[in-house]
């Protein structure tokens, strides 16, 4: 029997329409109407799910097509419609942008579409921008449009006017008005981490306060994700392994899907803090993610201890895995973008430099011993280094990619790999 829960894929025309507040607000109404609310992000991205399982009161999981593939994008959606009220998934950039697009997914799993167009400088052309959305690819369900940073209610009355003659099937939902109360802060990497939003619950209030007048829960269309063959577990590669994993604010790029890999091939996972802590936890291997090590790059080099532990760890053989801003701890030298330059590990020749522009953005794949493994990077820091690389990554068409270290036991790159991509490879990294 089919389990058909309510479900919408929040999507607009372009990054930076609002997609995350409005799928925020929503995860927070449903949740304060006592609803169990599951929210998933489309695409690679690390900040927005922060934002968005504050709001739900639960982890977020990520939907990728290419990253994660479309039986593993299934298997979460069934999971989530078994024990969910409601599922909530945000798009990513415009509704036809990248590839696989926020479009593709929505036509690959039925999802009807909540589209957030900002119309803080628009009138009548809301309904053209709304009328292409729309009919731009058929066999999409569009649930509604919802006009964000309005004006007040005469604004918000001429753009639902918008909405008569050829757009005239499109439904409204209502309109937000601009509210700098409700807006999330932002850096070089997109929005702020939740935890550095002082007022973040405040905004999340503030925001499902707002979309409460507009967006009706019990009108969201129901959707039957199918219930299907469980997918064959995961052989327990990591039985017994105990595996510290960085988390604080200066390594905070975490998938929950990784971690969760992780504890069902039998690891245990040891939490610690680089910033905080002058030596690693008892452990076998060791996870470095990414994160913002150059907002904290005075702290990490004053943690000499800790970078005395590092190197007694890799002396023993012992693996390592350091992505992105954990790579980055373990070369010698990272440089901020004011030019100052920090000592870190040293355990890696090389230092990285903090750049004003983005240096990469590309979905990733690397062919290791063990199959391909995918993932993404992005990255505003250049490295210098004479270590040679002993794989290359290549992106998702083709082209040549970020460059894999490996030394002993260590894996140093500036990719973030997606482990449910492939199990095995994944373990081999923290195995051998």
């Amino acid at each position: 029997m089919s389990q058909a829960v309510p479900a919408l894929l929040v999507s607009a025309a372009a990054s930076g329409q609002g997609k995350t507040t409005v799928t925020a607000a929503l995860a927070r109404h449903a949740a304060r109407r006592g609803l169990r609310v599951r929210v998933f992000k489309t695409g690679p991205d690390f900040i927005d799910p922060m934002i968005l399982a504050r709001a739900a009161h639960r982890p977020v999981g990520q939907l990728d097509l290419w990253m994660g593939g479309r039986a593993h994008c299934r298997d979460l959606l069934r999971q989530a419609a078994r024990e969910a009220d409601l599922i909530l998934v945000e798009g990513v950039m415009g509704l036809y942008d990248g590839e696989p697009s926020s479009a593709e997914l929505a036509l690959e799993f039925g999802l009807p579409l909540l589209l957030v167009i900002d119309a803080g400088a628009m009138a009548r052309t809301f309904g053209a921008v709304a009328l292409g959305l729309c009919s731009y690819r058929t066999g999409l369900t569009v649930h509604g449009v919802l006009a964000n940073r309005v004006g007040g209610a005469r604004h918000a009355a001429m753009l639902a006017e918008s909405l008569c003659g050829p757009a005239r099937d499109i439904r409204f939902l209502g309109a937000l008005e601009r509210d700098a109360a409700c807006a999330i802060p932002e850096r070089h990497l997109g929005l702020l981490q939740a935890d550095d939003v002082a007022d973040l619950d405040a905004r999340l209030d503030r925001a499902a306060d707002a979309i409460a007048a507009s967006v009706r829960l019990e009108e969201i269309p129901r959707v039957p994700f199918g219930t299907g063959l469980s997918p064959e577990a995961p052989p327990p590669l990591l039985a017994g392994m105990r595996i510290a994993v960085a988390q604080d604010a200066a390594f905070s790029f975490l998938y929950a899907a990784n971690l969760d890999l992780l504890r069902t091939m039998g690891a245990t996972i040891v939490g610690f803090s680089p910033l905080r802590d002058p030596a690693l936890p008892a452990a076998d291997a060791l996870y470095l993610p990414g994160g913002y090590p150059e907002l904290h790059a005075e702290r990490l080099a004053a943690n000499r201890p800790l970078h005395e532990s590092l190197r007694r760890h890799i002396e023993r053989g012992r693996p390592l895995l350091a992505e992105c801003g954990g790579m980055m701890l373990l070369f010698e030298q990272l440089t901020d973008l004011d030019g100052r330059r920090h000592a870190m590990a040293g355990v890696l020749p090389g230092e990285t430099v903090m750049q004003p522009r983005l240096q990469a953005l590309a979905l990733q794949s690397v062919e290791f011993p063990q199959g391909e493994l995918r993932g993404h990077s992005f990255h505003h820091s250049r490295l210098h280094t004479a270590l040679a690389p002993r794989w290359q990554g290549r992106t998702q068409h083709g082209g040549c990619g970020e460059a894999v270290f490996r030394e002993h036991a260590l894996t140093a790159s500036y990719i973030h790999f997606y482990w449910p991509s492939n199990p095995r490879a994944a373990a081999a990294l923290f195995t051998s």
